[in-house]
């Protein structure tokens, strides 16, 4: 290919090809992980830990009343990006897409990613309830258990089966989430629903990202495109009949720099923590993507502390923290040298 052709182009998550030159190059021999899934895997955990900070900033030092127009702002936001981005050349929707081609995605490929959108506003609505249902340690406690139900999703979907030293891992995670929440096992049976409601919705969402992005012919950006334009209308009908529009209208500082600033950096990670989900999800699986959740929450919980405060000292919390930090490092490392 000549200079004058060449473009740049973002990473995307196309099938690896095998064998010659433009095999996927292993992150080190023996192991079972790519460079780019690991990058994909550290992106992931950045932007969603950088991302929790700034949603915090805006919703408890600004006090926005409402979660609904932050995700439907970060929701068009992603759209315009991906716009711009797809209409300037830098990237595509698919791996066939020519220099030249000016389509974005067809009718019938949108039809195809439905579910995907489905999944999506399924989780969405369902994680943002289950907030309400439970206290915040058991609600982190509960959420932990997420990758049980994806292991059980992605084994029903794809007949994915895991080693013991996976499996062992996962218990580990698990077993740490219940020592970090032990000291408040009040039961609710609705939150408690509503939560693992909230788990079985995220297992889909995860394992439905890793078969629709093998089946559709996309990339990761042109996922996140038809997710965006399929849920984006029906985000914004949900927000309309909720009030959450006249709220943000009446929010006294909404014109205000700071605020804009935050909100403004808030969906600029919220784009890239999206690929980064979609991207890991492709080139790793719906189950690693769970366990960088797990292993990104002991950095957002120390963060969240640093600058926010509010969490009181536990052993048993701190003692829950570890395990879980551990069972997700045993993950890594079995995931790294192929246990």
């Amino acid at each position: 290919m000549t200079p004058s052709t060449e473009r740049m182009s973002l990473p995307v998550s196309d099938p690896p090809q095998r064998g010659g030159a433009g095999a996927e190059q292993r992150l080190f021999k023996g192991s079972t992980m790519t460079s780019r899934g690991a990058y994909a895997a550290v992106s992931y955990m950045s932007c969603a830990v950088m991302l929790v900070l700034f949603n915090k900033a805006a919703l408890s030092s600004y006090s926005f009343p409402s979660v609904n127009v932050i995700t439907l702002f970060q929701m068009i936001c992603s759209c315009c990006f991906l716009y711009v981005l797809r209409r300037w050349k830098i990237i595509s929707f698919s791996s066939g897409d020519a220099d030249n081609s000016t389509r974005f995605v067809s009718l019938q490929t949108m039809i195809h990613t439905s579910p995907l959108a489905l999944s999506y506003l399924l989780y969405m609505l369902a994680t943002m309830e289950s907030v309400r249902g439970v206290n915040v340690p058991m609600y982190t406690t509960l959420r932990r258990t997420t990758v049980v139900f994806t292991m059980f999703v992605e084994f029903l979907l794809v007949g994915q089966r895991y080693s013991r030293s996976v499996i062992g891992s996962v218990a580990l995670i698990v077993f740490g989430a219940f020592v970090a929440g032990s000291r408040d096992l009040s039961f609710d049976a609705y939150g408690y629903s509503i939560v693992f409601l909230s788990n079985i919705t995220t297992a889909i969402y995860l394992a439905t990202i890793s078969r629709i992005g093998k089946s559709s012919g996309l990339n990761s950006f042109g996922l996140m495109w038809c997710n965006g334009i399929l849920c984006g209308p029906i985000l914004l009908f949900w927000t309309f009949i909720r009030g959450d529009l006249r709220m943000t209208m009446n929010f006294p500082y909404l014109f205000a720099p700071g605020f804009l600033v935050v909100l403004l950096l808030s969906c600029m990670l919220a784009f890239l923590l999206n690929y980064s989900i979609f991207l890991n999800t492709t080139l790793n699986s719906a189950v690693t993507q769970t366990i960088c959740g797990n292993l990104k929450d002991i950095f957002t919980i120390t963060l969240g502390w640093l600058f926010f405060g509010g969490l009181p000292f536990d052993i048993l919390n701190v003692v829950g923290q570890i395990l879980g930090f551990v069972g997700s490092g045993l993950y890594a490392y079995f995931k790294l040298f192929g246990k």
